[in-house]
Protein backbone atom coordinates (compact mmCIF):
# COMPACT_ATOMS: atom_id res chain seq x y z
CA UNK A 1 0.00 0.00 0.00
CA UNK A 2 1.45 3.51 -0.76
CA UNK A 3 -0.43 6.46 0.66
CA UNK A 4 0.47 10.32 0.55
CA UNK A 5 -0.88 11.68 3.56
CA UNK A 6 0.17 11.16 7.14
CA UNK A 7 -3.14 9.47 8.20
CA UNK A 8 -1.59 6.41 6.18
CA UNK A 9 0.89 6.03 9.05
CA UNK A 10 -2.64 5.07 11.37
CA UNK A 11 -3.19 2.26 9.12
CA UNK A 12 0.82 0.99 9.02
CA UNK A 13 1.14 1.06 12.62
CA UNK A 14 -2.77 -0.81 12.86
CA UNK A 15 -1.57 -3.38 10.92
CA UNK A 16 2.18 -3.00 12.60
CA UNK A 17 -0.28 -4.18 16.57
CA UNK A 18 -2.06 -6.83 14.90
CA UNK A 19 1.23 -8.81 13.36
CA UNK A 20 1.80 -12.19 15.01
CA UNK A 21 2.99 -12.95 18.18
CA UNK A 22 5.11 -16.29 17.61
CA UNK A 23 6.37 -18.61 20.15
CA UNK A 24 10.15 -18.96 20.17
CA UNK A 25 11.29 -22.75 19.87
CA UNK A 26 14.82 -23.85 21.59
CA UNK A 27 17.17 -24.97 19.69
CA UNK A 28 19.78 -27.35 19.90
CA UNK A 29 22.90 -26.29 20.94
CA UNK A 30 25.80 -25.81 17.95
CA UNK A 31 28.77 -23.70 17.33
CA UNK A 32 28.59 -20.12 17.82
CA UNK A 33 27.71 -18.14 14.80
CA UNK A 34 29.84 -15.48 12.96
CA UNK A 35 28.87 -12.05 14.44
CA UNK A 36 26.18 -10.13 12.58
CA UNK A 37 26.80 -7.12 11.05
CA UNK A 38 26.51 -3.43 13.27
CA UNK A 39 23.52 -2.90 10.59
CA UNK A 40 21.85 -4.02 7.55
CA UNK A 41 23.25 -2.68 4.13
CA UNK A 42 22.04 0.22 2.52
CA UNK A 43 20.91 -1.49 -0.78
CA UNK A 44 20.77 1.58 -3.55
CA UNK A 45 17.19 1.30 -3.89
CA UNK A 46 16.39 4.83 -3.19
CA UNK A 47 18.07 5.03 -6.99
CA UNK A 48 20.70 6.57 -8.59
CA UNK A 49 22.13 10.35 -6.77
CA UNK A 50 21.23 9.76 -3.15
CA UNK A 51 23.24 9.37 -0.28
CA UNK A 52 22.75 8.12 2.86
CA UNK A 53 22.46 10.96 5.74
CA UNK A 54 20.81 8.95 8.53
CA UNK A 55 20.33 5.87 9.69
CA UNK A 56 18.96 3.92 13.05
CA UNK A 57 18.84 0.22 13.96
CA UNK A 58 15.70 -1.52 14.67
CA UNK A 59 16.59 -3.66 16.87
CA UNK A 60 18.46 -6.22 15.86
CA UNK A 61 15.80 -7.24 13.16
CA UNK A 62 17.50 -4.52 10.03
CA UNK A 63 18.18 -0.95 10.07
CA UNK A 64 16.03 2.25 8.51
CA UNK A 65 17.87 4.79 6.23
CA UNK A 66 17.32 8.20 5.32
CA UNK A 67 19.22 9.35 1.80
CA UNK A 68 19.43 12.29 0.20
CA UNK A 69 19.39 13.73 -2.96
CA UNK A 70 20.63 17.17 -3.48
CA UNK A 71 19.77 17.67 -7.10
CA UNK A 72 16.67 17.52 -6.53
CA UNK A 73 15.62 18.14 -2.84
CA UNK A 74 14.07 14.75 -2.20
CA UNK A 75 14.87 12.55 1.27
CA UNK A 76 13.99 8.62 0.74
CA UNK A 77 13.36 6.48 3.37
CA UNK A 78 14.29 2.64 2.98
CA UNK A 79 13.72 -0.11 5.81
CA UNK A 80 16.04 -3.52 5.22
CA UNK A 81 16.12 -6.94 6.69
CA UNK A 82 19.27 -7.56 8.68
CA UNK A 83 18.62 -11.34 7.03
CA UNK A 84 16.04 -11.65 4.43
CA UNK A 85 13.47 -14.79 4.76
CA UNK A 86 9.56 -15.28 5.21
CA UNK A 87 7.46 -12.10 4.97
CA UNK A 88 6.93 -10.15 7.29
CA UNK A 89 5.04 -6.84 8.31
CA UNK A 90 7.31 -4.12 7.92
CA UNK A 91 6.87 -0.30 7.09
CA UNK A 92 9.17 3.19 6.11
CA UNK A 93 7.59 6.27 6.51
CA UNK A 94 8.35 9.81 5.71
CA UNK A 95 7.15 13.03 6.51
CA UNK A 96 7.99 17.17 6.30
CA UNK A 97 5.77 18.77 9.07
CA UNK A 98 6.43 22.00 7.91
CA UNK A 99 4.53 21.18 4.51
CA UNK A 100 2.36 18.14 5.41
CA UNK A 101 3.55 15.77 3.04
CA UNK A 102 4.00 12.49 3.46
CA UNK A 103 4.91 9.47 2.25
CA UNK A 104 4.70 5.64 3.53
CA UNK A 105 4.61 2.24 2.50
CA UNK A 106 3.87 -1.15 4.73
CA UNK A 107 3.22 -4.29 3.50
CA UNK A 108 4.67 -8.15 4.44
CA UNK A 109 7.95 -8.05 2.75
CA UNK A 110 10.56 -10.52 2.75
CA UNK A 111 13.72 -8.08 2.27
CA UNK A 112 12.76 -3.93 2.43
CA UNK A 113 10.10 -1.73 2.71
CA UNK A 114 10.30 1.38 0.71
CA UNK A 115 11.25 3.49 -1.07
CA UNK A 116 9.47 6.20 0.34
CA UNK A 117 9.89 9.83 -0.68
CA UNK A 118 9.12 13.42 0.13
CA UNK A 119 10.54 17.10 -0.67
CA UNK A 120 12.16 18.87 1.96
CA UNK A 121 15.34 20.90 0.39
CA UNK A 122 16.30 23.06 3.97
CA UNK A 123 13.42 21.64 6.07
CA UNK A 124 13.41 18.87 9.05
CA UNK A 125 11.80 15.72 8.45
CA UNK A 126 10.48 12.81 10.34
CA UNK A 127 11.38 9.30 9.23
CA UNK A 128 10.50 6.17 10.82
CA UNK A 129 10.77 2.20 9.89
CA UNK A 130 10.05 -1.06 11.35
CA UNK A 131 10.11 -4.50 11.09
CA UNK A 132 7.38 -7.25 13.10
CA UNK A 133 6.94 -5.48 16.22
CA UNK A 134 9.80 -3.30 16.13
CA UNK A 135 9.91 0.40 15.32
CA UNK A 136 12.41 3.57 15.42
CA UNK A 137 10.52 6.84 14.72
CA UNK A 138 12.83 10.32 14.71
CA UNK A 139 11.37 13.08 14.66
CA UNK A 140 12.89 17.11 13.85
CA UNK A 141 15.51 15.72 11.69
CA UNK A 142 18.30 16.42 9.04
CA UNK A 143 17.58 20.20 9.43
CA UNK A 144 20.66 21.12 10.71
CA UNK A 145 19.32 21.12 14.35
CA UNK A 146 21.96 19.86 17.03
CA UNK A 147 19.81 17.03 18.42
CA UNK A 148 16.59 15.07 17.25
CA UNK A 149 14.14 12.94 18.73
CA UNK A 150 14.14 9.28 18.37
CA UNK A 151 11.29 7.28 19.72
CA UNK A 152 12.09 3.10 19.92
CA UNK A 153 9.18 0.80 20.45
CA UNK A 154 9.58 -2.98 20.78
CA UNK A 155 6.30 -4.44 21.33
CA UNK A 156 4.67 -2.60 24.50
CA UNK A 157 7.84 -1.25 25.13
CA UNK A 158 8.75 2.52 24.24
CA UNK A 159 11.73 4.42 24.46
CA UNK A 160 12.38 8.03 24.07
CA UNK A 161 16.15 9.96 24.02
CA UNK A 162 17.57 13.04 22.21
CA UNK A 163 20.22 12.17 19.16
CA UNK A 164 22.89 13.56 17.69
CA UNK A 165 22.19 14.94 14.66
CA UNK A 166 25.22 13.69 11.97
CA UNK A 167 23.70 16.67 9.47
CA UNK A 168 24.51 19.37 12.25
CA UNK A 169 28.05 18.23 12.65
CA UNK A 170 28.35 18.24 8.78
CA UNK A 171 27.01 22.15 8.73
CA UNK A 172 29.55 23.20 11.49
CA UNK A 173 32.37 21.93 9.83
CA UNK A 174 31.31 23.58 6.81
CA UNK A 175 30.83 26.52 8.35
CA UNK A 176 34.28 26.69 10.14
CA UNK A 177 33.37 25.52 13.64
Amino acid sequence: MRKSRRAAVVVALAALAAGSTGTAMAQPAAAAPAAAPAQAAYNGVCGSGYTVVNWADIGKQGTVYLTYHSGNGKNCVVTIRRTSGSPVYMFSYVGVPATGEADVDGDNYRAYAGPVYAYARGLCVDWAGGISNQQTWTYGSNCGALVATRVTKNGGTTARSKVDEPSAARAGAAAGR
